[in-house]
């Protein structure tokens, strides 16, 4: 079967977790830049604020991802799916949400049409050379250990050349500012509460580092690869399956404070106090913190970059928000003052 698309009927794409901050952000710019049709699966239609429901090109599928058989005949006729439903908290639901229904779904597809999968994962569970951590499976959370099983069995999978496995670090998106239409990612929400202790962190000195990347931009590049012919994988060192690092250049923990202080006008000392791993651990055992195995993985790891990482300008698109000054703009942070 040829993988570019055919002429005649509109390209259909099937959105899972389309009410989310980044399913929403990706459906709307589909519906604003192409023709497709948009099959949405979600559990909450009014959650939905991004693209108008009621256009004949957007087909709701309302329900729960564990419950497939009512949109069977939806997911056979898609052309295309991204999936960015994700389950975590309960161990039985992120089993049965991020491995079993994964396979499910591949399975109710038609191979004769399908052309492409994108599936979301996340840059945790993979080393600098994006290799799976074998850390993953030991320490993880229910969350890690179960993206990390599916990727094994993705790997695995007859459909597998199809497959794309995006791999979003830190996610920015939505406003801290209420009105917004787009969903507030978890990362933004917690812009506010940074502000609030600025006070205490620019004091701070940590050597640590990490990516980040803004929702539109893990869009534009969606839509890109969604919107293009696929292609087997061409990504030297990997498997059939695409695996491809969302994130902008690292940026240390250090020079995201200095970033934020400089944002919010807030002088930041030339020194600092150094968190090393002995103070960490002593904050642990002082604080009421509670700390998982995952958590003391992340502490000791520090480092969290990744080689290559993808963000819009590797597929000859501009970045959104490349700089965290940007992520802060997009995000409608004030400059001085009560945030939200």
């Amino acid at each position: 079967m040829s993988s570019s698309a055919s002429p005649g009927p509109r390209q259909r794409v099937l959105i899972t977790g389309a009410s989310g901050c980044v399913g929403q952000t990706i459906a709307e710019q589909l519906y604003r830049e192409s023709d497709v049709d948009l099959l949405l699966w979600l559990r909450d239609p009014t959650k939905l604020t991004a693209v108008p429901a009621d256009d004949p090109r957007i087909t709701l599928l309302v329900g729960d991802l564990r419950d497939q058989e009512p949109h069977a005949e939806a997911i056979a006729s898609a052309d295309r799916i991204i999936h960015t439903a994700t389950a975590w908290g309960d161990p039985e639901r992120a089993q049965q949400v991020n491995v079993v229904a994964v396979k499910e779904l591949l399975g109710r597809t038609d191979p004769e049409r399908l052309q492409q999968v994108i599936y979301f994962s996340t840059a945790s569970i993979l080393d600098r050379n994006l290799q799976l951590l074998p850390e993953a499976q030991a320490y993880g959370t229910e969350y890690i250990q179960t993206k990390a099983l599916c990727l094994q069995q993705l790997e695995q999978h007859p459909l597998a050349e199809r497959i794309v496995a995006v791999f979003p670090t830190l996610v920015f998106g939505g406003s801290v500012q209420p009105g917004d239409r787009f969903p507030t990612s978890y990362l933004t929400a917690g812009l506010q509460e940074g502000v609030r202790w600025l006070w205490l962190a620019r004091w701070l000195r940590a050597e640590a580092s990490f990516h980040f990347i803004h929702a539109v931009d893990i869009s534009r590049v969606c839509v890109h690869l969604c919107l293009q012919p696929h292609q087997p994988n061409r990504e030297p060192g990997q498997g059939p399956v695409r695996r491809l690092v969302l994130g902008q250049p690292a940026v240390t923990v250090d020079g995201a404070i200095t970033s934020l202080c400089r944002w919010r006008q807030c002088w930041r000392p030339p020194f600092g106090l150094a968190l090393s791993g002995w103070l960490i651990e002593a904050l642990i055992k002082v604080l009421p913190i509670e700390v998982n195995a995952w958590d003391r993985f992340s502490i000791r790891q520090r480092h969290f970059i990744h080689s290559p990482v993808s963000p819009p300008e590797r597929f000859g698109l501009v970045s959104h928000a490349p700089t965290l000054e940007q992520v802060f703009a997009a995000a409608g942070l004030p400059h001085r003052g009560v945030v939200g």
